[in-house]
């Protein structure tokens, strides 16, 4: 099934879990939209900067840690998502707040177990 996904933190270094995240959903059928501070590819896909206007979003995987989610949160939030998963070293118990205040489920998890286990 596609769960239409924003990566936030998304990177072109094939070593940054982002990146391995943003291939493998794409791999298991998903719309993957990688969003970021750099330009650069993931693979063959251009890696969004700025806040892209996108509809439709699922999921928000987050790779961004909660020092730097202060620029992201409004952006996120706009999405709509359905939920937000929270990678290791992204978990901010302030902003899942205020997402579940507004409906969005939050789960603490990585995106790339979630996949392996086919819990996403």
């Amino acid at each position: 099934m596609n769960k239409p996904t924003v990566v936030i933190g998304a990177s072109s270094n094939p070593e940054r879990y982002s990146y391995k995240a943003a291939v493998r959903l794409k791999k298991n059928g998903n719309t993957v939209f990688p969003v970021g501070l750099k330009e650069g590819n993931i693979e063959e896909q251009i890696i969004l900067t700025g806040f892209p206007v996108l509809k439709d979003v699922h999921t928000v995987s987050v790779y961004v840690g909660p020092k730097n989610q202060a620029y992201w949160t409004d952006y996120i939030l706009s999405l709509n998502p359905k939920r937000i998963i929270f990678n290791p070293g992204a978990e901010n118990p302030d902003f899942s707040a205020v997402a579940v205040a507004q409906g969005i489920e939050c789960i603490e998890g990585c995106t790339l177990v979630m996949l392996s286990i086919g819990n996403y």
